[in-house]
């Protein structure tokens, strides 16, 4: 058989089956699938840089790499973007703030000792290794306060302010004290004769004017 009829016959077999119509279909469902996975992976990348960068402008950036790669060589461009993005999306570093925070929260509330840093307990008003004031007792209600509190916050005892309570003299309130009269010196002894004889000489003038004062008149006569 000749070689050039071999040629030709598989020639024409090749082209038969491309030129199926069952074939052309599939071929175009194939195109159209590329197509689709293309912007499908246009919009994740534009989704996925939204969600780990807070720029507006870069998920826009990271969709157009996409595209530019073409639906036949998307995914060397879904390589390139997977290895440029931001390893951390913002919730991920929201929640490791959040927790190192929390651990940095939870270590501040361990009390420890101002001057030796040992552990201490809340209750306790004297560091037992080094000795240090940790706390008071209130004077009103007994309750334990900090060193720095300017009022008790279980009674409201005011520390910064002195007690006034001997100077209350009213149950309503404050009272200020009455100026104390003078006293009078008292008479010598040679004077006191004549002070009771002017005493004499005024009670003898008062009962003269009342005897000088003549007496209320009836209205009306008796008969």
């Amino acid at each position: 058989m000749d070689p050039q009829q071999i040629l030709t016959s598989i020639t024409d077999t090749i082209g038969g089956f491309f030129n199926n119509p069952f074939v052309q279909l599939a071929f175009q469902a194939i195109a159209v699938y590329f197509v689709v996975l293309w912007l499908a992976a246009a919009y994740w990348a534009f989704r996925d840089m939204q969600l780990r960068t807070e720029n507006p402008i870069l998920p826009y950036f990271a969709a157009s790499l996409i595209i530019l790669f073409t639906p036949i060589l998307f995914p060397f461009g879904i390589i390139v973007y997977r290895i440029v993005r931001p390893h951390e999306r913002i919730g991920e570093i929201y929640e490791r703030n959040l927790a190192e925070e929390a651990l940095l929260a939870e270590v501040e509330a361990i009390k420890s000792c101002p001057t030796c840093a040992r552990r201490v307990n809340d209750e306790w008003i004297i560091c037992p290794g080094c000795r240090t004031r940790l706390n008071r007792v209130c004077p009103n209600c007994g309750r334990l306060v900090g060193l720095d509190w300017s009022l008790c916050a279980w009674c409201g005892k005011d520390f910064e302010r002195r007690d006034v309570a001997a100077l209350e003299t009213l149950p309503g309130g404050l009272g200020e004290p009455e100026p104390a009269e003078p006293a009078t010196p008292a008479p010598a002894p040679a004077a006191r004769p004549a002070i009771r004889a002017a005493s004499i000489r005024s009670g003898s003038v008062r009962s003269a004017a009342r005897s000088t004062v003549s007496p209320a008149t009836d209205p009306l006569p008796e008969r």
